[in-house]
């Protein structure tokens, strides 16, 4: 792959090449523990990217060889504490879920690569994402409960609709860590890979989506981010909705003729 942009921020790398935007927290000092700033650059990032018609996928991983993040950062939360119930909810829980809610619901595909230890707000990163890789060298954990607190960036909602009700409860009341194997059981990732292959295999399920039309794949994002959250009568309501943006589409139109004449498509994203 050749690297078309290369920029680097404080908190955030970001990498471009060939469609696909890499993303790293690095803060690997603090095992690329999430303060404010890191959360606010992602977030900025993410809205430079929707618009970006180069860049088709995201990958989203961790510096250095530990981890890929170990969650919120303490020292910073704990200074929004001691200022009261609404700096915290305000300055960490509405940053946080924020985050969360927009890596979910991104018009784009985003690939988390867990590269090492994903444990509180790293976790539910991963929860939120919409597809997940792990090394074989990934662990997991809930450990909010260890500080007196459930999970504030929407692991007490994500981890049950992806695991079921009482698997996800074993880890929210204990905050034991858990490994890769367990990681794919629950739903939270879609295959483990050795350590080394992480990032090629990353990069290969991007490639794989990026054969696609960009209006489909952010259609299905949609209809699904959305249709978890209603029932099914609504949720069939809103993927009916998604078709009617696309039928009029080029990329449709493209894609029919392709399949009649037997042929690639060749995709625009109109």
């Amino acid at each position: 792959m050749t690297d078309t942009s290369i920029l680097l921020t404080d908190t955030v790398l970001y990498r471009a090449s060939d469609g696909i935007a890499v993303l790293t927290l690095n803060r690997p000092e603090k095992l690329n523990a999430i303060d404010y700033d890191m959360a606010d650059r992602l977030l900025g990032l993410l809205d430079r990217l929707e618009i970006d018609s180069s860049i088709g996928a995201v990958i989203l991983t961790g510096a250095g060889p530990k981890a890929f993040s170990a969650g919120a950062d303490i020292a910073q939360f704990s200074e929004s504490v001691r200022k009261g119930p609404v700096v915290a909810v305000r300055d960490f829980v509405r940053r946080g879920q924020s985050m969360t809610a927009r890596l979910e619901a991104f018009p784009k595909p985003i690939i988390a690569a867990v590269n090492g230890l994903a444990f509180g707000g790293g976790c539910e990163i991963t929860e939120a994402v919409h597809l997940a890789v792990a090394s074989d060298q990934a662990t997991f954990a809930k450990p909010e409960i260890r500080l007196g607190m459930p999970p504030t960036f929407g692991g007490t909602q994500r981890l049950s609709r992806l695991g079921g009700r009482k698997r996800a409860l074993e880890h929210l009341l204990t905050g034991d860590t858990f490994g890769p194997e367990r990681a794919l059981e629950l739903g939270l990732v879609n295959r483990v890979v050795p350590h080394a292959e992480l990032m090629a295999s990353a990069q290969a399920l991007a490639r794989r989506i990026l054969r696609h039309s960009p209006l489909a794949v952010a259609g299905i994002i949609t209809a699904v981010t959305r249709g978890l959250n209603m029932g099914i009568a609504e949720g069939l309501l809103a993927e009916s909705e998604q078709f009617a943006r696309i039928a009029p589409t080029q990329d449709l139109r493209e894609g029919i003729d392709a399949w009649l004449g037997r042929r690639s498509p060749s995709f625009s994203g109109a």
